[in-house]
């Protein structure tokens, strides 16, 4: 076998098939692409972790494992653009982080792989301790624990007790990497391990890189966001506890789709995509870097409604709709988006998108961020061209 696949559309021969879902229906169409087998599992997921569980216990590769309830993923681009020159390398693509995501990571492995990077999300308990029974990481690192999942799991301390399961599967000496500034957390960190903390480090941002101080060095990477050095902070961690080297250049951090991606527009303007997700702590981090960057350009901001955030929703997003008094045009979407008090508000992304299209000027730096329920991708893509002319 070449790779395992449960997407027919991304078969090349040799491959494993697996359906998941109503995947059984495109079985026909992973042979025509090359399949070298299909499977059709009455289990899927279980399907799924005994064959990434299989691909890790040959493999003498050492696993980093990352949650937390902000900045997964962009901790995850940016370790592996800090490892990728120095190891051979696995990384979970996109956002790749539940019961199907993990082992297609895992089968990715290669004899030669050193060094593999996996990502863990969670929605409820359990779910962490069960990914981590099947990648089996030899580091973890939880990047911050923040009001996310409280419709489910009800508190900051449940958060902090569902992350936590990751490092109770470390092994014996296995290192965590937790942030220095999260009481929530400590209760629950294993005695046995060694454990390592980061906390919000220096930076300094200058034509676009970010000058990011830590252990004694300054490593500059390619991005503008100041929120992203703590995310910074977390990978050189990891950098360090694998005894490699901190880099000499500039580190090309590439982002994954729809988070923090930015794009200079033909009449002067900024356009802001981050509508891969939203939740208070990300919300303020995102309005700060809008101002930020606006750099004398009026500020538009699109905020869809941040979901999962039970019986405090409301509070969270009027707490928001105070954090963007600042910004120039605020146009809030979806029912608790009201609370952001916004100077328009409009009940879905269609109906964000033609309010957009009537206030949005091409010199304008704007921000587009929300739940990923709200789906404000489509915003941006029918903005990009409105805002270009």
């Amino acid at each position: 076998m070449t790779g395992v696949e449960v997407d027919s559309r991304r078969v090349s021969p040799g491959d494993l098939f697996v359906a998941v879902g109503r995947g059984a229906a495109f079985v026909d169409d992973a042979r025509a692409a090359g399949a070298a087998a299909t499977l059709v599992p009455d289990d899927a997921f279980s399907a799924l972790a005994a064959i990434g569980s299989a691909v890790r216990a040959r493999s003498d590769a050492r696993v980093v494992a990352i949650t937390g309830s902000v900045g997964k993923t962009s901790t995850k681009d940016i370790l592996a653009a800090l490892l990728s020159p120095q190891v051979r390398l696995v990384a979970a693509e996109a956002g790749y982080n539940n019961e199907v995501g993990l082992p297609l990571t895992l089968c990715r492995i290669d004899p030669d792989t050193e060094v593999v990077i996996t990502e863990m999300g969670m929605r409820g308990a359990g779910q962490i301790r069960a990914l981590a029974e099947i990648a089996r990481p030899d580091i973890g690192v939880i990047t911050q624990i923040a009001p996310v999942h409280l419709e489910l799991l009800g508190s900051i301390e449940a958060i902090a007790r569902a992350k936590a399961e990751l490092l109770e599967a470390l092994p014996e000496n296995g290192i965590a990497i937790v942030p220095e500034d999260a009481p929530e957390l400590e209760p629950f960190i294993p005695e046995r391990l060694d454990v390592r903390r980061f906390s919000e480090p220096e930076v300094d941002v200058r034509d676009g890189v970010a000058y990011v101080r830590a252990g004694g060095r300054e490593v500059a990477f390619t991005f503008a966001a100041r929120h992203q050095a703590a995310n910074a902070a977390a990978a050189l961690a990891v950098v360090d506890a694998l005894g490699l080297p901190l880099p000499e250049q500039p580190v090309e951090v590439t982002f994954s789709r729809w988070r923090s991606e930015e794009r200079e527009l033909a009449g002067g303007g900024l356009l802001i995509n981050d509508a891969w997700n939203a939740n208070p702590v990300a919300m303020r981090a995102a309005l700060r870097h809008l101002r930020e960057q606006a750099a004398g350009r009026r500020t538009v901001a699109i905020l869809g409604e941040m979901a999962e955030l039970g019986a405090d929703a409301a509070g969270y997003h009027e707490e928001i709709g105070r954090e963007a008094q600042n910004v120039d045009v605020v146009i809030g979407v979806g029912e608790l988006a009201r609370l952001y008090d916004p100077d328009v508000w409009a009940p879905d992304a269609p109906a964000a998108l033609e309010r957009a299209r009537e206030l949005v000027r091409p010199d304008d730096a704007i921000l587009v961020k929300g739940s990923r329920s709200v789906g404000l991708e489509s915003v941006v893509e029918g903005l990009a061209g409105v805002v270009a002319r």
